[in-house]
């Protein structure tokens, strides 16, 4: 049969057939192109060895011990590897040794699901000089992807155990696919959930992210903690579940952990970070909850507590510094007032807790959480009159240059030197002129800066 592949992947695969080897394309480009969907990485695999693929290609190089040979391409780093059979996994991420095999079915029978596990190529049952490629499907793959599920190879356990990682990439991929997980390889899941620990928190960072900026991240954070995952990466989250924000002056249909992942899934930024935001934002309120005579439940400065939490969480899942402090500003002040009149100075200082740059991602926040908590509109009248307002005074900035008086003016009425005494005087005027903006006439100012 004939596919639709790119150049550089025909001239790949024709240079190794030449050449005497064994050529597949294999993993998610060929799951993927049987499903039509875009292609980000090729993989192939062939019989040929790591120095024997390098004297095909000049331009690949070869770091590692595993028989993968990278090669830079237009479609990004190809990585091309030598069919092989694995030995034992005793780090559950990578096996102590390799061999070779030219059996492309050893080779298929040593990966983590079914959909993955296809084979695309000649192989040597076809001429060289053949237009059509075949597919190698020994543990039937297609019919997996017809029926959209995620199914291990063979054991599941041995797969989980091999590589611990992929406890979360079959929730990865089945969320990024809207596929479902086999109940036999998820009950494989559940019971090597502990294992998870002993991956990288790096890797199970980039797992999750990328559930996260899926579309079905809802029902992957669901997934996750069905498994007994989450509880084992997001113990903090894990606490929320079961606490109701109840009593007489509230009518709550879901506990802090129900409305977190409802928060998660109406958050309308793509953002894999804001949407991280949301999913934790009530982080706090386990460490905050405050039963109060009438039977009332408050969680008074969850907002503060959560921001630590998040500082905490984050640092665990080794983001960057940037990263670190956009999510820790998105926890911290989520529960930021809404008031029409609040003076200028109270949405400065908002814009600066949130940072400018994170005012959209904000208010993405806010969103998901109104909507996570039941209500209808993602908007409040409110709140439009607020966002106006932020683009009123960011249209506007306020500095201490913009007092209507000046260092100058402030040594000569007071006869004073330069020196900090001047700035000090300058603030201090400043400060209240951003409390109210009608102080900011020369005439006050002078006469109010000899009181000081």
């Amino acid at each position: 049969m004939k596919y639709n592949l790119p150049d550089q992947v025909k001239v790949i695969l024709e240079n190794l057939e030449k050449s005497g080897y064994q050529a597949f394309v294999v993993g998610g480009a060929v799951r993927d192109l049987l499903m039509g969907r875009e292609i980000h990485d090729w993989d192939f695999t062939t019989d040929a060895k790591p120095d024997e693929i390098l004297k095909l290609f000049p331009n690949a190089f070869y770091t590692n011990k595993f028989g993968t040979v990278g090669l830079p391409s237009d479609l990004g780093i190809i990585e091309i590897t030598t069919m092989r059979k694995e030995g034992v996994y005793r780090d559950l991420r990578h096996p102590d040794q390799v061999s070779w095999t030219q059996d492309i079915n050893q080779d298929l029978a040593r990966r983590d699901f079914t959909i993955n596990a296809i084979a695309l190529g000649k192989g040597k049952a076809l001429s060289v000089k053949s237009e059509d490629l075949t597919l190698i499907d020994p543990f039937h793959g297609q019919n997996d992807i017809k029926d959209k599920l995620i199914r291990a190879v063979g054991d599941p356990n041995v797969r989980f155990q091999e590589d611990a990682l992929r406890l979360m990439r079959a929730i990865r991929i089945a969320t990024q696919l809207n596929f479902e997980v086999d109940q036999n390889t998820f009950d494989a899941i559940k019971q090597n959930a502990d294992l998870i620990k002993k991956v990288s928190w790096e890797r199970i960072r980039d797992e999750l992210f990328k559930i996260l900026e899926s579309k079905n991240s809802y029902e992957g954070i669901l997934s996750l903690r069905e498994s007994g995952i989450l509880k084992k990466i997001l113990p903090e989250l894990e606490r929320c579940f079961g606490i109701v924000q109840e009593g007489p002056k509230h009518d709550r249909e879901y506990d802090i952990g129900e409305h977190s992942l409802l928060s998660l899934k109406h958050t309308p930024s793509p953002n894999p970070l804001v949407r991280f935001a949301a999913l934790i934002h009530d982080i706090g309120k386990p460490d905050t909850v405050f039963v109060q005579k009438d039977g009332n439940v408050t969680f008074y400065g969850h907002d503060v507590v959560g921001g630590k939490i998040a500082q905490q969480i984050a640092h665990r899942f080794k983001l960057s510094k940037k990263q670190v402090e956009k999510l820790v500003a998105l926890v911290r002040w989520h529960l930021f007032t809404v008031d029409v009149n609040q003076t200028d100075s109270a949405v400065r200082r908002f814009i600066k807790n949130v940072g400018v740059e994170n005012i959209d991602d904000m208010m993405a926040v806010r969103v998901g959480d109104r909507l996570g908590g039941g209500t209808q509109n993602a908007v409040s009248w409110r709140m439009k009159e607020f966002r106006n307002r932020i683009d009123e005074v960011l249209k506007k900035p306020f500095t201490v240059a913009d007092l209507k008086i000046n260092g100058n003016d402030v040594m000569k009425e007071l006869n004073i030197k330069p020196g900090p005494k001047v700035g000090e005087i300058l603030n201090t005027l400043f400060q209240e002129v951003l409390e109210d903006s009608s102080k900011n006439n020369r005439e006050y100012l002078l006469e109010r800066m000899k009181k000081i």
